[in-house]
């Protein structure tokens, strides 16, 4: 097609163009427009298309299996929202509101439940109750035998979940509070207000779009959870709809795709509530002011209670699970009492073994986690430029959708896509089909903070490169990514902490030789390798501290507010 050309010698705008030129150039563009439209539209409309066909949605909505799922799921989610949303608020008032001493370390390990695999957390509480437990073996406070362990239970599902949850609500009421404007706390202290009448009156009506936001991110984020519906709710009875598309696809056959995708519609239907509420809050953000939010201090009593609440909450969601996961791990059997006289390092050493499926499945997560991390980080350049085009713009909340929507949309849409094309078949089971998953679920992850250091970026820049005769890739890397490599480096590792342990995708798509960490957890633990699950847990979480650690050595050049822990 020719685009012929318009005044001054520059190529005409072609009509599907709307708006401002994009800074990069028309070409990048083209090819961010193409990008989005192959990991974003292509995967939702393949979902959508494969639902609608047939009677597969008609036979979900008539199946009592389903319904029930669907009531555990919806129930269970928001129990775990309630009780993060309560959660996160207590903890943003003692750690953002008023900055309790040892703030950032406290911050840090209040963050830290969102960043600890689900299935992981989920097995460490398992091994934290029950009259099996070796830590309260070894500590006299095991309850009698045959008495059950209450995690096993719909109530100790929405617990776990709530507790992984409420960093999100936290993280939520943060980034709000740093549009609140410090103004407001002046003028309440200048008319006489107590600290905490100035928070209640004055700060927490801002604050309230971040309440409502985390607790949408609370809600969407259990009813998506595969680590703990499989780990707690199939022993517990307690069905749910991310584990039972698992387990639909699990039976074989081509019947079982249009089944599994009904199911993935139906998860997204209950989870669009929760992104309109996101929605609504987003409009009622606060305006800025000039001068930052500074935390109220605690002194007296009140430091000292707000202290030992912080942290016997801390212990008692991380310390305990954590250390019964490592005492499970050191233990020669289940149901065995830790001590000098059973201790031994044999799990370790055959989670280690040269024939074990640990290193396979470490470099099976770190490859597709790092892998994912650099595609969307470069593809996060030409698209952050060319968020000024209308259709690009559109395109774009194609890939906001599934890192919205529950991971089993995406790795159903995942299967879809790859069993469409030639040869699909061969495909299936392969770390392509994760990675193309991994792509479609967290490019929006990746752009975030690129699009906002774009937004920032200065246009004469723009125009005294194309004046100077550079075409539109050289400004591309001369001009734009010098500025933004922070942001495209800040985006990468935030998407490489996230897929690294990721589980509810690759449950769905994982093949023979193609398990990552999160499958392999939960393959031990389903199949009565308790100890052995657990000591290949230790492991990934040694892995994620490492990965953390190199983050925050990153950190100082990365755009303020990047990493969750260093807000």
């Amino acid at each position: 097609m020719s685009l012929g050309y318009g005044r001054a010698g520059f190529p005409a705008r072609p009509r599907w163009f709307a708006g401002p030129p994009p800074v990069g150039g028309l070409a990048p563009a083209a090819l961010a427009l193409a990008w989005l439209l192959l990991i974003g539209a292509v995967p939702l409309a393949r979902l959508l298309a494969e639902a609608a066909a047939g009677s597969a949605l008609a036979s979900a909505i008539a199946d009592p299996a389903v319904w029930r799922a669907a009531g555990n799921s919806l129930a269970i989610s928001a129990a775990a929202a309630a009780l993060a949303t309560a959660a996160g608020a207590a903890l943003a008032w003692a750690l953002l509101l008023r900055g309790l001493p040892g703030r950032r370390l406290l911050i840090f390990l209040a963050i830290l439940p969102l960043l600890v695999p689900p299935q992981v957390m989920a097995l460490g509480w398992i091994q934290a109750g029950g009259p099996s437990s070796p830590l309260l073996l070894a500590l006299g406070l095991a309850p009698p035998l045959g008495t059950p362990n209450r995690v096993y239970s719909a109530w100790g599902m929405a617990l776990l979940l709530g507790v992984q949850a409420a960093p999100l609500v936290m993280l939520a009421l943060a980034a709000l509070l740093r549009r609140v404007p410090g103004e407001v706390v002046l003028a309440a202290r200048g008319l006489g207000a107590t600290p905490e009448a100035a928070l209640r009156r004055a700060v927490w009506p801002l604050l309230a779009p971040g309440l409502l936001a985390g607790g949408g991110l609370a809600f969407i984020a259990a009813l998506g959870n595969f680590g703990v519906g499989a780990l707690i709710g199939i022993p517990a009875r307690v069905p749910v709809l991310s584990v039972l598309i698992w387990q639909r696809l699990s039976t074989g056959g081509s019947a079982t795709l249009a089944q599994a995708a009904a199911l993935a519609l139906l998860l997204a239907a209950l989870a669009a509530p929760a992104l309109l509420l996101q929605a609504r809050a987003a409009r009622r953000a606060p305006a800025s002011g000039r001068l930052l939010y500074a935390a109220l201090p605690l002194a007296g009593l009140a430091r000292l209670l707000g202290l030992a609440a912080v942290l016997a909450y801390l212990g008692g969601v991380l310390l305990v699970p954590l250390l019964a996961l490592l005492a499970a791990a050191l233990v020669p059997a289940v149901g065995m009492e830790l001590g000098p006289a059973t201790a031994t390092s044999r799990h370790f050493l055959a989670a280690i073994a040269p024939d074990a499926q640990t290193g396979r499945a470490f470099a099976n997560s770190l490859l597709l986690s790092g892998g994912a991390a650099l595609l969307l980080a470069a593809a996060a350049l030409p698209l952050a430029l060319s968020l000024r085009l209308r259709p690009v713009r559109l395109a774009a909340t194609t890939v906001d959708l599934p890192y919205a929507l529950p991971g089993a949309c995406t790795g159903v849409a995942a299967i879809l896509v790859v069993l469409s094309l030639p040869g699909g078949t061969a495909l299936y089971g392969s770390l392509a089909v994760i990675l193309f998953a991994y792509l479609t679920r967290f490019q929006a992850l990746a752009l975030r903070p690129v699009a906002a250091a774009a937004a920032r970026l200065d246009p004469l820049l723009e125009d005294a490169a194309r004046g100077m005769g550079a075409g539109a890739w050289r400004r591309l890397w001369s001009v734009h990514l010098p500025p933004l490599a922070p942001a495209l480096t800040a985006g990468g590792i935030l998407v490489a902490l996230t897929a690294v342990n990721e589980v509810t995708v690759s449950s769905l798509l994982y093949g023979p030789g193609t398990q990552t960490l999160g499958v392999l957890v939960f393959s031990l633990q389903e199949s009565g390798q308790g100890p052995l699950a657990a000591a290949v847990s230790c492991l990934a979480l040694l892995l994620v501290a490492a990965l953390m650690a190199l983050a925050t050595l990153a950190a100082r050049r990365l755009p303020p507010g990047t990493l969750p822990w260093r807000p």
